[in-house]
């Protein structure tokens, strides 16, 4: 294996910032709260420290970097699992520093958390299906956006929750037809075909909302919205019953899409199948496997996910459409899925990271915290792009992803 030091320089910069955050850290406590009011049992609120706990989270990481930069001199990799206690403790001190002297809801600020990253790892699942076979999907923001407004307009005409998720994701499939049409079968660049089909979906939309719905918004722009399913027993156990056994039908179906997409890419043959054609193409061609369908279907079927995702805005959180409501989430699930490395599971820990940031800028905003909202907004992307210049492991996407194949 070829000796890198990308990952122990990048190690060594949070390193850094955890020990400047240390030295600089204030006098007082932080207070951990972690419960909802629906639990068994009530977990007692922590005080902490947040001077020794800092100095302790310096330690560790102090410790990680020095274990990375041996694992590089041995020409080893750095395991995940070092990369996940380093980020983790991380994130706890920058959350203790910054609520010093405060309350820290953290069930509360983890349920608000998953309600905005829904919409997020349903376009990352969607983007995962399409780039896994060969196509780069810029198109999920339309997608989103093209569910997020089927669904409002079925929903309040038909008063079928059912209904309403089903046009969803067909509008969310007709949108990724669009991008396969252009991108398989006329060769078009796959980037600028997602582009204009993004500006597309937005005018469309834009158009009909305003020619259509605003006419009569009761009518056509009032959809009902899905009811909090609790779980029995499951739902009321500390932290995690609130957060994953408390939700909607659409949160639930997300979940039940991660495990799918996750089996189906990487447990049985079609999925070897999809994933041989995003890598080798013509070698797939010459085995029997028919390159253009299976890009086709498997473009559509995440279009449709996505579609799922758009109706989360409609049917789940806001209960109505208006102009450009998914706000760039479809980029934001793009980078997730760059982040992710274009595996389902990890693509829905970088949206549910995302999510995370997103609902900290406001619970911060609501306490008066000093801190720029902008910093907890860029952070994401910031992660990112140090994810993608590979400072933490190689990130590429299947080799021809973007690359139209033409049947010779």
């Amino acid at each position: 294996m070829k000796r890198s030091f990308k990952t122990p320089i990048a190690f060594t910069l949070f390193a850094l910032i955890s020990l400047w955050l240390s030295i600089t850290a204030p006098a007082g406590t932080t207070l951990f709260s972690f419960n909802a009011g629906k639990e068994l049992f009530a977990i007692p609120d922590a005080a902490i420290p947040v001077a020794g706990a800092s100095w302790i989270v310096s330690l560790i990481a102090v410790l990680a970097t020095a274990a990375t930069w041996w694992l590089s001199l041995q020409r080893k990799k750095t395991p995940l699992w070092l990369t996940a206690i380093f980020a983790f403790v991380l994130v706890q001190q920058i959350l203790i520093v910054m609520f010093v002297g405060q309350m820290f809801p953290l069930t509360t600020t983890l349920q608000g958390s998953l309600a905005l990253a829904v919409p997020l790892i349903f376009g990352a699942l969607a983007g995962v299906l399409s780039e896994r076979v060969g196509v780069v999907n810029i198109a999920i923001e339309g997608q989103l956006l093209a569910g997020a407004f089927a669904s409002a307009l079925i929903t309040s005409i038909t008063h079928s929750l059912t209904i309403g998720l089903l046009a969803a994701a067909i509008s969310g499939a007709l949108v990724a037809g669009v991008l396969a049409v252009f991108s398989i079968k006329y060769v078009v660049d796959q980037i600028i075909v997602g582009v204009v089909v993004n500006v597309l979906v937005i005018g469309l939309t834009s158009f009909f909302y305003s020619t259509v719905m605003a006419r009569d918004l009761i009518a056509l722009n009032q959809p009902e919205r899905f009811d909090q399913i609790d779980i029995p027993l499951l739902s009321q156990i500390p932290i995690i019953g609130p957060l994953l056994f408390s939700q909607t039908l659409i949160v639930y179906l997300m979940y039940a899409a991660v495990a799918v997409v996750y089996i189906a890419l990487f447990k049985t043959r079609w999925g070897l199948r999809l994933r041989a054609v995003g890598e080798y193409p013509k070698a797939a061609d010459t085995v029997g496997i028919k390159v253009y369908r299976t890009r086709y279907i498997s473009v559509m079927l995440g279009g449709a996910l996505a579609g799922l995702g758009g109706a989360f805005f409609t049917l789940g959180a806001v209960g109505s459409f208006s102009k450009e409501m998914t706000s760039g989430a479809g980029y934001i699930a793009l980078a997730a899925l760059i982040f992710g490395r274009w595996n389902p599971l990890l693509a829905t820990l970088a949206a549910l990271m995302f999510g995370f940031a997103q609902n900290l800028q406001s619970v911060l905003s609501i306490i008066g915290s000093d801190v720029p909202s902008q910093f907890l907004l860029m952070l994401p992307y910031a992660l990112t792009i140090v994810a993608v210049a590979g400072l933490v492991g190689k990130v590429s996407g299947p080799a021809a992803t973007g690359k139209p194949y033409i049947k010779s």
